[in-house]
């Protein structure tokens, strides 16, 4: 009940756009993964996209220092964080500037009014405060004093008002919570399990929360509550997870499903730290981490531990790859298993540390010297990751050599529910080391390379074991026995002896995504887009009109069928966020006249974007689409 005695009025919706905006000391980040972790408890289907500054700790109430997460959550399946907020949570001016313009009219914005006084108003370039010059009419504004009434919440408490201040998001997060039902007693959980050590900033944050749920549920200006009914989703266990935790799970089950440690080589670099981060925390599973001086100790540790015997990982992002590409050209000389992640971010160089790309892919597939075949993947949402880290590892098992695997950072840091899987359901990995003289001409020597006749991988041997002293490096080796050889012929049969191996490596046919048949048009994506791509393919369909869609694991080999599909449409759009890399190999391999869409914003394509897109190809000449 609210002030007054009207009854709350409650209303159903199929999904909500919820963004929290603030400083990038406001906690926006730990509010929204709060709240889309009670959102999946509840049984929602959703998707996020966090966006933060890269420095560290930009000017406080500027516009580059402004953080925010973005929360899609719905009753149906979606694939996408979405478009525009429905609610924006602004907690200064910076924040609603930067935001206000992804914000639909008759969108609603929770404003927290304490920090629109004239410094902060003028920092952002505004001459008169927005909340009472009219320029948001269009808009359905709440505006609150939240960190007054935090501070008014925390009395007693000890703190000082500028700590108490700090508790303000979860005031945010409290009243977001009873606008949109969400229960409270995990949160307050959490809250006492993340501050053990200091329960009073523990009981802090709960009073702050409690306090904004309250509100809520006691002033007039908040009349209506919001229920987003659970999702239908395939019976099992599900967990949030991110795209960079999947991977990280996925490195640890490789290892279990392969009999073998794990050695994680790795230097930290946004946005794949937290794998090396989380790594470090399973030890038990008989994993072990080395944050290295620098990328390519970090790689060459990593292909020691493979030549060890181990499974050898490292991970990084493009400006990474660059530097441990020649250890990546050592590891295809040597034919050894390592697993390379790239989680890609915008460059060139330094680039744009925290936003999403995906432009390293000519770099994974050409980025070395000399004909460097190496297998390359990409999981194209947050829980796909888990399962192609053990795509990439039977690979780089059964075929003896190194594996990029291309994400990037809109799945690393996006979450999405994820069905955890049976265990006893995982593949086996199992590898089996050399461990008697394999010469063929019976002189009782081991030779390194020695080749399985139907993977064309060459024997591994752990060094150490009785009898099977061999050399291998990065000079050019003998085929068969190993040795160092400068011959014209064997170069030429051990180049395409290593281009035979990663060409013949089993990939499952492309599978096109075709509703009734007969479309004219085929979108192909890989990595990230999946998700905007078949969106827009689900709302042009609802249209009544037909168009396909397909997406690609496995970039380096191709699918086998891959040639034949997309000669059996009309037109083929390649969404990218690139200047049209796949675009390129496709039109060189298959001689198809792709019609490239690019994207280099540092930001995800939009659903409405490639509706707008795609409805050019649709029913048109390729001359009148362009």
């Amino acid at each position: 009940m609210i002030t007054g005695g009207e009854p709350t009025r409650r209303v159903q919706l199929d999904r909500v756009v919820i963004r929290f905006a603030g400083d990038s000391g406001d906690g926006m980040q730990l509010t929204g993964d709060r709240f889309t972790s009670e959102a999946a408890a509840f049984g929602n289907d959703l998707a996020t996209l966090p966006n933060f500054p890269a420095e560290i700790r930009a000017p406080a109430g500027t516009l580059p220092g402004v953080s925010s997460f973005q929360l899609h959550f719905a009753d149906y399946d979606i694939l996408t964080p979405g478009d525009r907020p429905d609610v924006l949570v602004a907690m200064n001016p910076a924040a609603l500037k930067a935001n206000i313009g992804d914000v639909p009219p008759g969108g609603t914005l929770l404003v927290n009014t304490d920090e629109f006084v004239k410094r902060n108003l003028s920092k952002v370039g505004y001459d008169a405060n927005p909340l009472e010059d009219g320029s948001l009419a269009a808009y359905h504004v709440l505006p609150v004093a939240m960190a007054t009434l935090t501070q008014g919440a925390l009395e007693g408490t000890g703190l000082s008002k500028k700590d108490a201040e700090r508790s303000k998001n979860m005031f945010a997060l409290g009243l977001l919570s009873w606008m949109y039902g969400r229960p409270t007693d995990r949160t307050e959980r959490f809250l006492r399990e993340k501050f053990a050590r200091k329960p009073d900033i523990a009981e802090a944050n709960i009073r702050a929360f409690r306090a904004g749920w309250n509100y809520g549920e006691t002033t007039e200006a908040f009349a209506t509550t919001y229920e987003v009914a659970p999702a239908e989703f395939p019976p099992g266990e599900y967990r949030q997870i991110t795209g960079n935790l999947a991977l990280s799970y996925g490195i640890v089950a490789a290892g279990q499903c392969a009999k073998l440690p794990v050695f994680l080589g790795s230097y930290p670099i946004t946005p794949a730290s937290d794998i090396l981060h989380e790594l470090s925390q399973h030890k038990h599973f008989n994993v072990i981490t080395m944050q290295a001086e620098d990328e390519i100790a970090g790689v060459g540790a990593a292909l020691g531990a493979s030549y060890g015997g181990a499974l050898g990982v490292t991970t990084t992002s493009g400006p990474g790859i660059a530097l441990k590409s020649e250890t990546i050209g050592l590891a295809v000389m040597q034919e050894l298993p390592l697993l390379v992640i790239d989680v890609q971010r915008g460059g060139p160089s330094t680039g744009l540390p925290t936003k999403t790309e995906q432009a390293d892919l000519l770099q994974a597939l050409h980025g070395r010297n000399g004909e460097s075949p190496v297998p390359v993947l990409a999981p194209r949402s947050p829980g796909d990751c888990f399962d192609v880290v053990l795509d990439a590892v039977r690979i780089a098992l059964s075929y003896r050599t190194p594996v990029l695997v291309l994400s990037d950072g809109a799945i690393a840091n996006g979450s999405e529910p994820w069905l955890v899987p049976d265990a006893d359901e995982l593949p086996d990995l199992s590898v089996e080391f050399e461990t008697e003289p394999n010469a063929p001409d019976g002189s009782g020597e081991h030779w390194p390379y020695v080749r399985d006749p139907e993977t064309l991988a060459r024997a591994w041997a752990i060094p150490g074991t009785p009898g099977l002293q061999h050399r291998i490096g990065g000079l050019e080796k003998a085929d068969g026995k190993g040795n160092i050889s400068y011959d014209p012929d064997n170069h030429d049969r051990m180049v395409r002896l290593r281009q035979s191996k990663v060409d013949g490596i089993e990939v499952p046919d492309l599978v096109v995504e075709d509703p009734g048949g007969g479309a004219d048009v085929l979108v192909l994506g890989w990595g990230s887009t999946y998700g905007p791509i078949g969106a827009a393919c689900r709302a042009i369909r609802k249209r009544g009109q037909r168009i396909a869609q397909a997406h690609l694991r496995h970039l380096n080999p191709f699918p086998a069928n891959l040639g034949e599909v997309l000669k059996r449409y009309g037109t083929v759009v390649v969404p990218e966020m690139n200047m049209g890399q796949l675009a390129l190999l496709l039109r060189g391999k298959y001689l198809v006249d792709v019609q490239s869409y690019t994207k280099v914003a540092g930001t995800p394509f939009m659903e409405s974007e490639l509706v707008d897109v795609l409805e050019r190809y649709l029913g048109t000449t390729l001359a009148e689409a362009a």
